[in-house]
């Protein structure tokens, strides 16, 4: 693992109490939400089972979905580009940008598009960006990566806010959140109004019609899309529906699992570029279709069910990690359990191979998910492969090694626990370890970690078998307790009634069936 991972980060955020603080009362509120709208809803589990069955039928038949939709979308007048990584993806979208001359860029809400670092490359031609998702543009003008899927600066109170906007050109700014976002509202209809370029995500591509459908909350996407001449969306390969009757599933599991409304505010479904007869919507679509990394999934027994995903950041909203570190400790673009398996994947090595460790593996993320994405269990196998690969600490390894060694021998075993008992006695107060103890202290600085008993097990049962009488074949690791030789039908003093009565019928039993066999 990385020793400048997720562990340094975290210290950091460990530290921001309003941090904290804000990610556990947005946790606890869009969970608590979440649960009343799907209990009103009735029969969630039907309902996620069936996007279950979606997601799994399309991307095991992408590549058929993917060249439906690329048909559908070039006949109702759109462009297609396949991108084999974010680099490729941003210069194919600064070509289209420079090949309009474009000066100036308004975005809606893109994850795939903090994939491929676009923002900085359309900046370092020359063209101005503009985020036009509120808590996008906070972030924006912080300089940093959103830290949640769904609400990009949870990490920001309104006192930082107001010093962002102040700095943006705002007069007069207070913290009233009125006041906020009034400021960000006039700003954002001066640059609708100027951009040459609308860019956006793509929450779902509908294959059999080639139709782009995009969710959001404030209305900015359908300015974005209508306003600029030129609409190019940000597409992963995976973000498919074969029709648009699977999409009724899909606008009913991703608003209650992202934020825990009955129905998304705003709805757009576009297909192609805008007719002649129409009043609005851009002349030009270009739609951009990203792989970076996503392929080597297809076909992998363990992994690719992560493609399933649909970006609704219920996991993060009921993980306990990310409760307390926030995304930005994950270091990626996709915090949370779905980041710490989809980065490493994304990019296999050793940059992102302590992030499958940030889990409890409590299993809460798949209970939330509203397509069952097994991420604990991929969680596991990522660490796994992160082993295997040596990405561990050769000191871990050691350890392990060790480990291994003294439990492979009882009497290593109990030569260890000799040991360790006699080691620990500086160590106790109270019953219990509470200093730190070298590669142990991430453990014992937070809590105390139980002492060895003082006598140990073994030596309490041996001092147990020659207080009842009991044969000293019973032991440890044997046969269920054995019986004194003076008395064979003596039941084990752990026995119930019940079973020792019904040993002594098998016994008599086998015991008439013998004489019978004999006698015959």
């Amino acid at each position: 693992m990385n020793p400048s991972g997720i562990l340094a980060r975290s210290r950091e955020s460990l530290q921001n109490d309003f941090l904290r603080a804000a990610v556990r009362f947005t946790q606890d509120k869009l969970r608590n939400k979440k649960q009343t709208v799907t209990e009103e809803f009735g029969h969630w589990e039907e309902w996620r089972e069936r996007g279950r069955q979606i997601r799994a039928h399309t991307v095991s038949h992408l590549d058929y979905y993917l060249q439906q939709f690329a048909h559908h979308v070039r006949q109702a007048g759109g462009q297609v580009y396949f991108a084999a990584d974010g680099d490729e993806a941003a210069h194919i979208a600064l070509d289209i940008a420079r090949a309009h001359r474009a000066k100036r860029v308004v975005k809606s809400k893109s994850m795939v598009s903090e994939e491929a670092n676009l923002n900085h490359h359309l900046e370092a031609a020359g063209i101005a960006v503009v985020e036009t998702d509120l808590g996008e543009y906070i972030v924006q003008l912080a300089g940093e990566t959103p830290s949640h899927i769904i609400i990009p600066a949870i990490h920001k109170n309104r006192q930082q806010i107001k010093d962002l906007f102040t700095a943006a050109g705002g007069e007069h700014l207070t913290t009233d959140t009125k006041d906020l976002t009034a400021f960000a509202r006039q700003t954002m209809r001066e640059k609708f109004s100027q951009a040459d370029v609308g860019i956006t995500g793509c929450n779902f591509g509908i294959a059999d019609t080639g139709s782009v459908v995009l969710f959001t909350n404030e209305g900015n996407a359908d300015m974005v899309t209508n306003l600029p001449s030129v609409h190019i969306v940000m597409m992963g390969m995976e973000r498919l529906l074969p029709s648009l009757a699977d999409l009724e599933v899909f606008s009913n599991l991703l608003p209650r699992s992202a934020t825990g409304q009955n129905v998304i505010t705003y709805m757009s479904v576009l297909t192609g570029p805008r007719r002649a007869q129409e009043r609005d919507g851009a002349s030009e679509l270009h739609i951009i279709i990203l792989d970076n990394g996503r392929s080597r999934q297809l076909g992998d027994p363990q992994f690719q069910e992560v493609l399933h995903c649909i970006r609704c950041g219920a996991c993060l909203n009921v993980c306990p990690v990310y409760r307390q570190i926030g995304g930005h400790s994950y270091g990626s673009v996709y915090p949370g359990p779905i980041g710490a398996v989809l980065t490493p994947l994304l990019h296999p090595g050793p940059a992102y191979a302590d992030l499958p460790y940030a889990s409890s593996l409590c299993g809460a993320c798949w209970e939330t998910c509203p397509v069952k994405i097994p991420l604990h269990h991929m969680l596991v196998s990522l660490r796994a492969r992160s082993v295997e690969a040596g990405y561990n600490p050769p000191a871990e390894r050691l350890i392990f090694k060790a480990y291994g060694a003294t439990f492979a021998r009882p009497g290593r075993y109990r030569l260890a626990l000799s040991a360790a008992r006699f080691g620990q006695q500086p160590l106790v107060h109270d019953g219990a370890i509470s200093a730190q103890l070298g590669p142990l202290a991430g453990w014992t600085a937070h809590r105390d970690a139980p002492s060895l008993a003082k006598i140990p097990f073994r030596q309490r049962w041996q001092s147990l078998q020659q207080e009842l009488g009991l044969h000293p074949s019973v032991h440890l690791g044997g046969e269920a307790a054995n019986l004194s030789k003076s008395d064979p039908l003596k039941p084990s003093p752990f026995s119930s009634p019940w079973t020792a009565q019904e040993d002594k019928k098998i016994r008599e039993n086998e015991k008439t069936q013998k004489e019978d066999a004999e006698n015959e």
